[in-house]
């Protein structure tokens, strides 16, 4: 089926809606990455066997939806949940039981009492400090986040795009399509102050204004999917779960600046993102959505996957448009910057994935909505990797501006086994570590550069009391120096040195003079 207009788009969003809400049992496996680790394939594929009996289950969405009928069981495989400390996860509707650390074993079971005869199974589920609960939105890990860019992330069949047109997806592109000009797009993102999430904060809106007012007509909506920080999967699980949203994101960028191209730069060790990103591609070109002369508008954008070959430099924007031309992915002097000649050296629109998953909710709710959460400075909220000597683990969303303390002690249960917490790593290899006595910052751009952090692309690792500060220390300098592209010397030669110095003071060799000399280095 192929949609020609705005109006066939409504139909096709209410009979999605339509065959979602006539499912009385949807049974949500988690399919991102690290629940595919631990198993949820396995269960997928026993669930699936276990409902197959089931009169007209819905076991996938196919090409056609049955509109009006009825479907007792659907079983579907979402992307990341979020709560990955607690994975395999099973949540069922419409009762909103969160099942946790499913295992193949369990399946028969969760089929014959909860899937036939709605009773819960209380060993799945999630208990904390001797309290049970049922309901994943109870759940404390869950419900002091704002989830907005992930609300979709677990909810949704991730590869069938009929599921994210069922809760809203496109409707901001065709708003934008029919009801907007380019630049009205640009001043509702630039009056919404979104700032860029790849770690640098730059305001979303004037890039792109940018970039629409240049002389050169070609241009270029590039997504930076690359997230190269040790223990930073928040792009990752946006691309697994959610891949519409953000590829919409990048649609609504590309009719504002009008480029006919776009390129989605997405890391080789994130086969899974690839994989479902190429599915929605290909869905979204087949409905019309994508491609030319989309819903008969004559607008028309194309998207291209490029894969990254491992390096970290290339999640610089100089560097990744170099690498998706086919050259070695080294970043080069500006001016000229991207804006003005990027990609092909055409003017270029370079944000991240979480930037671009930002906009369609800014374009449906309006930037007054979007300015109303987080901080008059730092709008919106912002995700986290959540990983380290912290008690919940997983991929979390809050309002910008909440305080570090809240994260790790009310979101993330508090630091494994009742050690004392001794300082936080954030921003990645280029960020810092903040302390017990920064415990209560803010979590926003401003308020980390005025400390010596930077929120960056959003990995938080979380140390405890026996964790080696000078050991952390050494192994993000190794990094950093190991991933170096080596093209200027105070970087190339300076962290080499600065290794040495560390890895000397690690085996217990070091000498006066060291830190100084560290001090002076940096």
């Amino acid at each position: 089926m192929r949609i020609h207009n705005r109006e066939e788009l409504s139909k096709i969003r209410e009979m999605a809606a339509d065959k979602v809400s006539s499912t009385k049992c949807r049974i949500l496996i988690c399919a991102g990455t690290g629940c595919l680790a631990g198993g949820s394939g396995e269960i997928y594929e026993k669930m699936c066997e276990l409902t197959k009996d089931c009169k007209d289950v819905d076991v996938e969405f196919g090409p056609e939806i049955a509109h009006g009928s009825e479907h007792p069981v659907a079983v579907k495989r979402s992307g990341c949940h979020g709560f990955c400390e607690m994975g395999p996860l099973m949540r069922i509707e419409p009762l909103g039981i969160l099942y946790t650390k499913v295992k193949l074993e369990d399946c028969e079971e969760i089929f014959e009492r909860t899937i036939k005869h709605g009773n819960i199974i209380h060993h799945l589920l999630y208990k904390q400090d001797g309290v049970e609960y049922p309901k994943q939105e109870e759940i404390p890990f869950y419900k002091k986040q704002t989830r907005l860019v992930l609300k979709n992330c677990g909810h949704i069949d991730a590869e069938h795009i009929e599921e994210y047109i069922a809760v809203g997806g496109y409707q901001a592109f065709a708003k934008v399509l029919f009801e907007q000009t380019p630049d009205d797009v640009i001043e509702t993102i630039l009056e919404s102050n979104l700032r860029g999430r790849g770690g640098g904060g730059f305001q979303t809106g004037y890039k792109w204004k940018q970039v629409a007012r240049q002389q050169e007509k070609t241009r270029y909506i590039v997504c930076n999917g690359d997230e190269g920080d040790p223990g930073a999967f928040m792009d990752r699980s946006i691309m697994e779960g959610d891949p519409h949203r953000m590829i919409e994101g990048m649609m609504i960028a590309a009719y504002a600046v009008q480029a006919q191209e776009g390129y989605i730069y997405v890391r080789a060790e994130y086969p899974l993102a690839v994989s479902r990103l190429r599915i929605a591609i290909r869905q979204a070109e087949e409905l019309g959505i994508l491609g030319d002369n989309i819903l008969g508008t004559g607008f028309s954008f194309h998207l291209h996957i490029n894969r990254g070959a491992g390096a970290f430099v290339c999640g610089e924007g100089s560097a990744l448009t170099a690498s998706i031309e086919g050259k070695r992915g080294m970043p080069r002097v500006k001016p000229p910057r991207t804006v003005e000649k990027g990609l092909f050296g055409k003017p270029t629109v370079l944000n991240n994935v979480e930037t671009y998953a930002n906009v369609p909710m800014i374009v449906k709710h309006g930037a007054d909505w979007y300015t109303g959460i987080g901080t008059p400075e730092s709008p919106g909220t912002k995700a986290f990797a959540l990983t380290g000597n912290v008690n919940n683990t997983g991929l979390i969303e809050v309002p910008m501006g909440i305080t570090l303390r809240e994260i790790i002690f009310d979101i993330g249960g508090g630091i494994r086994d009742g050690k004392m917490f001794k300082a936080v790593q954030i921003g990645g290899p280029s960020g810092g570590c903040l302390t017990e006595s920064q415990l209560d910052s803010k979590m926003d751009f401003d308020s980390l550069t005025k400390i010596g952090a930077m929120i960056g692309s959003g990995g938080l690792v979380v140390m405890d009391e026996n964790t080696c500060m000078v050991e952390v220390a050494r192994f993000f300098m190794n990094f950093t120096q190991r991933e170096s592209c080596g093209k200027c010397v105070p970087c190339r030669e300076g962290t080499k040195r600065m290794l040495e110095i560390l890895e000397r003071i690690v085996a217990g060799e070091g000498r006066e003079g060291d830190i100084e000399e560290l001090k002076e280095l940096a």
